[in-house]
């Protein structure tokens, strides 16, 4: 019957679709026409809808981005408005809590996953039930869901780990991030998320920082440099783009975010969420560049810093913000905080919310990461609105925005994922990418004892090998924080890759025997007569605060395994760590030193190196202090004494073939050994 198409839930459709609402009476009146003059009412009503559905631009593909956004926004009430500058984590999140407060965003935080063992498929169908939330909305506007995707996918099973920023600024190789980049971005997108935490951009100053290894260097201009994983995770900007609009090229990439502005690497003594003490001089010599080049780069999205500058909290200061950000760089994107960011521009945190909520908005952030206290926040700023303490144009500037991303990326018109990329997630091909960049990383940092031979590359053909060290086959140390978990993990069970314990064993010949101890005693290695030995230590996983050191020491029992095995037998030592690590006591009995920094999943692109199969090319991103008591200390300082200096790094040329027998005692076909250094030291003064 015609009647059932007009009954309320029908008409309901009609208005959530066309945000129209019929009167009450319009329905009664229909519900008494007669069975025939409702079908001409029916023909004329979908006429009209269809009439109405063509002028509703917002809804249009084809109609500029602008356009869509100024038709949208103004037909958004108050409420909605604010929804959409509310990003609220998955934990307090459901579907219908979405629908009835409008949420704009939702996140993972570090760790937040659907369930433990979560598949591909479950966190698509995670992201598409809270989305379905969103389009039942009377204006169905999409969420975007955000995750921290830092060194690849980092949250999710079986997800390709790349090694984090600092290995990568060690490469050098701008057209490796941007791979990088498009690899994250398709892993992210093959679990239905649109939207990266990334990258990190932050010009690192002193080591004992916790979060130094999310930064690609100490020098501005590497950090520049490296800023072309946006054009990865993004897609290539049009030529003749405009200046500072954001841009995402497809289905296959996300809406990247530069992070965090600005000044995070500089902090006191490396404490995080601490003050920056700098000049203006020094702020937009050292620590903005990096975002000039990131607007220039089309990037969507920017992270304010938890820290100060100068005594002022980021989350609170205009100037930067809007006065710098968005006018005098011509950012086109949305502002968004950090975890509870606006809670720490008082102290203690959350003491003052409502002043937060002023403070942040005021300022220039768009959209807030909550994230829990959603309802709070939504109140505060209703009223703050309300009472014209926040003008609505500052609104409409925050939320015109994020429509302006989300249009821009297509998300209206693909609002709901779909399996077809579900093989993206840990593909061969990433994995090939990630190991490539593992090589492209190591740092030799010592290859021979005075007046001795080189001992890199070692040969693969020896009667006995050993492995030691508390690091050789852990794949949660080899990956570092922001890994599953936000502290990442121990042990090789929580995700899939390849330790640099296996990577060795397949790299060297077949009858070569490799024994693995992790803390072999003297009588040990003596009594088994091992050609040489590698020994893996250096840092246990950590992020953000928790990684705040003072003393920068490998971890026990480290040091202890390095002074028994390299002091019985020719050692190679690689060290596992975020950043440099106190060195100097050992480094006279190491016979070979290599920076492996924290290399991902992918430990066989550590083997490629160490036995010849590629060469040694990287160099130091950051320099190598001797004592910590020397911190901060950087290039160009007055004070710099390093024990390696920024740029430091021994290069080696591949080997074809090599064999010993019973031991390293000769090299008979070496195509050639190639050792540079480039520093005015001498080997004499470094060891």
């Amino acid at each position: 019957m015609l009647y059932s198409c007009c009954s309320n839930s029908c008409l309901q459709q009609l208005s959530l679709s066309t945000g129209y609402s019929p009167d009450l009476r319009v329905l009664n009146m229909v519900r008494l026409m007669s069975t025939s003059y409702l079908e001409i009412v029916v023909i004329l009503w979908s006429l009209a809808v269809a009439a109405m559905a063509d002028n509703v631009k917002y809804k249009d593909p084809k109609q500029p981005v602008a356009a869509r956004v100024k038709d949208l926004l103004g037909r958004m009430t108050v409420d909605e408005k604010i929804g959409q500058m509310v990003q609220i984590e998955r934990l307090s999140a459901t579907p219908d809590i979405v629908r009835r407060y409008f949420i704009g965003s939702l996140l993972s935080g570090g760790g937040s996953v659907p369930n433990p063992e979560a598949t591909v498929a479950d966190w698509i169908n995670m992201v598409n039930d809270f989305q379905n939330g969103s389009l039942s909305t009377r204006l169905g506007i999409p969420m975007i869901y955000g995750i921290d995707a830092v060194h690849g996918h980092n949250n999710v099973i079986n997800a390709t780990i790349f090694p984090h920023n600092i290995g990568l600024g060690a490469t050098r190789d701008t057209d490796l991030v941007k791979r990088i980049g498009a690899a994250t971005a398709a892993e992210v997108r093959a679990t239905g998320i649109p939207y990266a935490f990334a990258p990190c951009i932050a010009v690192c100053r002193d080591p004992r920082w916790g979060r130094c290894y999310e930064s690609y260097s100490e020098d501005t201009k590497l950090v520049q440099n490296m800023t072309d994983v946006i054009l990865g995770l993004q897609g290539e900007i049009p030529k003749g783009s405009r200046l500072g609009v954001p841009y995402v090229a497809g289905k296959d990439k996300v809406a990247a975010c530069a992070k965090h502005f600005v000044a995070d690497g500089g902090t006191t003594r490396g404490i995080d969420e601490n003050n920056t003490v700098a000049n203006q001089h020094e702020l937009l010599s050292i620590h903005m560049p990096p975002y000039y080049d990131s607007v220039i780069k089309g990037v969507s999205t920017v992270m304010v810093s938890y820290s100060s500058w100068n005594g002022k909290r980021m989350h609170a200061n205009r100037d930067l913000i809007t006065g710098y950000l968005k006018d005098k760089l011509n950012f086109k994107g949305f502002v968004i905080s950090d975890w509870e960011g606006i809670d720490r521009i008082t102290s203690p945190p959350h003491s003052n919310y409502t002043y937060s909520v002023l403070a942040s908005i005021t300022a220039g952030i768009d959209m807030v990461m909550v994230p829990n206290n959603y309802i709070e926040f939504i109140n505060d700023l209703k009223y703050l609105v309300k009472n014209k303490f926040i003008p609505m144009d500052r609104i409409d500037d925050a939320v015109s925005r994020i429509l302006r991303v989300k249009f821009t990326m297509g998300l209206f018109e693909n609002p709901i994922a779909d399996f077809s990329m579900v093989n993206e997630v840990g593909s061969q091909p990433h994995r090939d990418i990630a190991r490539e960049a593992v090589r492209k990383s190591l740092v030799l940092l010592k290859n021979g004892k005075q007046g001795s031979e080189p001992v890199l590359p070692l040969p693969k053909r020896a009667s006995k090998v050993l492995v030691a060290g508390s690091h050789a086959d852990n794949l949660g140390y080899q990956c570092g924080g922001w890994t599953i978990g936000w502290q990442g993990f121990s042990g090789n069970a929580n995700t899939t890759g390849t330790t640099i314990l296996t990577g060795i064993k397949s790299a060297v010949d077949r009858n070569t025997e490799i024994s693995y101890m992790e803390n072999p005693n003297t009588d040990y290695i003596k009594s088994n007569n091992f050609s040489y030995a590698i020994v893996v230590v250096g840092e246990h996983p950590y992020t953000e605060m928790f990684g705040d050191s003072s003393n920068l020491t490998i971890a026990d029992p480290g040091p202890n395994i390095i002074r028994t095995v390299c002091g019985n037998v020719k050692c190679v030592v690689v060290i596992i760590s975020g950043r440099p690590v106190v060195v100097e006591p050992y480094l006279s009995m190491i016979d070979a030193l290599v920076a492996a920094w924290l290399p991902g999943t992918e430990g066989q692109g550590v083997a490629d190196v160490l036995f010849g199969d590629h060469e040694f090319s990287g160099k130091l991103s950051r320099t190598w202090f001797r004592s910590v008591d020397q911190l901060p200390m950087n290039v160009g300082d007055p004070h710099y004494d390093p024990l390696f200096p920024y740029g430091f790094g021994l290069t080696t040329k591949a080997v074809i073939e090599r064999s010993t027998s019973g031991g390293m005692v000769k090299r008979p076909f070496v195509l050639g050994v190639l050792v540079s250094l480039f520093i005015s030291l001498s080997l004499s003064q470094i060891l």
